[in-house]
């Protein structure tokens, strides 16, 4: 079973947020794969967190990059951890049935979206009724705080 974080997006913009929370992940000496729901979502992803001010520097890359082993962070649409990923980012409501293989799972969903909300709520049950160990986070004045 994995560990689940729902990350309710209510102060920063997506890649944002996502950069951070990769950075943390790396710190930790983790590896990430972040799935994306198409692949042009997944490029404006990939220039993103290269133009993200925090981090400086965030190493990543995609299949149209190649050697995903030599990439911390994989941005990728299908659910595979090419790059070796313990850590997987779900974005833009991207979603699988593969969250089990995974160490921890982070669901990062736009709080100012109705429908992004009401489809996150739908994770939640699923995840819920699998059986996983789920969180909630949402953004805070002083970042991210955990709710009940």
């Amino acid at each position: 079973m994995a560990e689940i974080g729902f990350y309710h997006l209510t102060r920063t913009a997506l890649p944002e947020a996502l950069a951070r929370l990769l950075d943390r992940t790396l710190q930790t000496g983790q590896r990430a794969l972040v799935l994306c729901p198409d692949e042009a979502r997944m490029k404006a992803l990939d220039t993103a967190l290269w133009a993200c001010a925090e981090p400086a520097w965030l190493p990543h890359g995609t299949p149209a990059d190649g050697d995903p082993d030599l990439q911390p962070v994989w941005l990728d649409t299908r659910p595979e951890p090419a790059n070796g990923a313990r850590f997987l980012f779900l974005v833009d409501g991207a979603d699988t049935d593969r969250g089990g293989d995974f160490q921890r799972v982070f669901d990062l969903f736009d709080g100012n979206d109705p429908d992004r909300v009401a489809a996150a709520r739908d994770r939640w049950r699923a995840g819920r009724a699998g059986g996983h160990t789920l969180t909630y986070w949402k953004q805070g004045p002083r970042g991210w705080e955990k709710g009940a």
